[in-house]
């Protein structure tokens, strides 16, 4: 029943995978600048021509090597949105430089590139320091300047091929297609700015509800069992498995919270539940569940639940010593079914069958910071403990008495 190594968790989903992130991060930031320059010098140099020199595989290479660094440093406490801005422009020129010698710092759209890598890495770094109104306008502002790219690497085209109307801005703008681009490309920046503001508000409305839910669903389900479901939604099915079963009760507690306050009692089960499922977390633990002062949890193996067993048999015993109260564990191994059982609209995660029935009985046995285990989970241990340690239990339901041995 455990999931797939390859089975993303569920914050795994929430944050994204590393190829969502990655392409995300190329398509949404890293290539802009770059898919404009490619065509800006394929009309300039001819198709051909530039299809067959290096600058157009550099400028690639040299995006996808920036996105994939971005991409590395979105989930980190510094994720470095400044400087990962200018890894492209960087890799860019380092190569064409080398290349073309000095020729490559004449060309207009180079310096372009740098120019709008800085503004973006600026206001990409800016934004998280920023909060409310402040946060969104440098968002819209993002926006607006990675859409002017179309105009700025526009008016470079019309400077290169067409120089007698470029060469001043009033020439320049003397043309009312120049106008109408000048004054459209910033509108449509400010719309999609805006579009991407509201975008980025749902998103994050959507992060804050799932991480929520993952924190309910946890509560209900254990961590373990909610990402196999999420990669599996058919992992849960009710099915026949042996598993080995542990009971963890307080002796006396009954007869101890009738003297207590409801909320002296609450407060010490807190305690007693934190240190047990701190314990049960560090083990391969399917399930756990708390009822009162009683504790189950459903192990792989049996191994794993006596590594279990003895660990929480000392982590909980000084808690329950301040209380002068102590707790008794039984494991049984056994075949038991395992699954989601309810209705239609409310399911919940359980195990049924006698296996549960007699590892219950066997704690019901045991004295306080005694674990009990049976003689099949004897077996499966592969120990031998002394014959004189041997006990046997009465069990509801049960013909014959039930052979346990104290776990040391």
């Amino acid at each position: 029943m455990s999931s797939s190594p390859n089975s993303p968790s569920v914050e795994a989903r929430l944050a994204g995978t590393p190829r969502t992130r990655f392409l995300q991060e190329f398509f949404g930031n890293s290539a802009y600048f770059p898919i404009a320059n490619i065509l800006l010098e394929m009309l300039i140099e001819g198709p051909l021509n530039y299809l067959r020199a290096p600058d157009l595989y550099t400028i690639l290479c040299a995006s996808l090597f920036q996105a994939y660094w971005l991409s590395r440093w979105q989930i980190t406490p510094r994720p470095h949105r400044f400087w990962g801005n200018l890894i492209g422009p960087a890799v860019y020129t380092v190569i064409e430089a080398l290349l073309e010698g000095p020729g490559f710092f004449r060309r207009p759209q180079h310096w372009a590139y740098w120019g709008f890598a800085l503004l973006i890495g600026l206001l990409q770094a800016a934004r998280p320091r920023l909060s409310g109104l402040f946060s969104a306008l440098a968002l819209i502002l993002e926006d607006i300047v990675r859409t002017a790219i179309l105009f700025v690497t526009y008016a470079i085209f019309e400077v290169l091929t067409n120089p007698q109307q470029a060469h001043s801005l009033a020439a320049f703008f003397s043309d009312q297609s120049h106008q109408f681009i000048a004054l459209l490309i910033p509108l449509v920046g400010l719309s999609v700015g805006l579009a991407d503001l509201t975008a980025q508000r749902y998103l994050g409305l959507l992060l804050q509800t799932s991480t929520q839910l993952k924190t309910y669903s946890e509560w209900l389900l254990g961590r373990d069992l909610l990402n196999r479901i999420v990669a599996n939604p058919n992992a849960l099915t009710l099915a026949r498995r042996e598993r080995t079963v542990l009971f963890m009760d307080i002796r006396g507690f009954t007869r101890w919270s009738e003297s207590r306050t409801p909320e002296d009692v609450v407060a010490m089960l807190d305690r007693y539940y934190l240190a047990a499922e701190n314990v049960l977390n560090r083990h391969a633990v399917i399930k756990f569940k708390f009822s009162a002062d009683e504790i189950m949890a459903v192990f792989i193996t049996a191994a794993q639940a006596a590594a279990g067993a003895r660990e929480l048999r000392g982590e909980v015993k000084s808690l329950l010593l301040e209380q002068k109260l102590g707790a008794g564990i039984g494991l049984h191994t056994g075949p038991l079914v395992e699954g989601l059982l309810g209705s239609a609209g409310v399911k919940f995660y359980d195990v049924i069958g006698d296996t549960v029935n007699t590892a219950k009985r066997i704690e019901s046995a045991a004295q306080a910071s005694e674990i009990l285990i049976s003689e099949i989970t004897r077996q499966t241990l592969g120990i031998d403990l002394p014959v004189d340690a041997t006990r046997q239990i009465a069990a509801k339901g049960k013909d014959e008495p039930v052979t346990v041995y104290p776990l040391t």
